[in-house]
């Protein structure tokens, strides 16, 4: 299905939300979600079911200064 990821067109299989966060290659533990720009927590990723279309921000933190 189509998806919007961080502002990009994508193209995933994942049924959720988590399945997504996996498929990409992020560490669940280590982001904060959102599914059309409502905050997902991590204990809920499998709930949030994706349909074509949706909006999905992934934020990693950064370190630095």
């Amino acid at each position: 299905m189509k998806l919007q990821i961080n502002g990009d067109s994508a193209q995933s299989n994942a049924p959720d939300l988590a399945a997504l966060v996996s498929e990409l290659g992020y560490d669940e533990n280590r982001v904060a979600t959102a599914l059309n720009r409502v905050f997902v927590p991590r204990l809920q990723r499998e709930a949030a079911r994706l349909t074509e279309g949706d909006s999905v921000e992934i934020l990693a933190p950064m370190q630095g200064g």
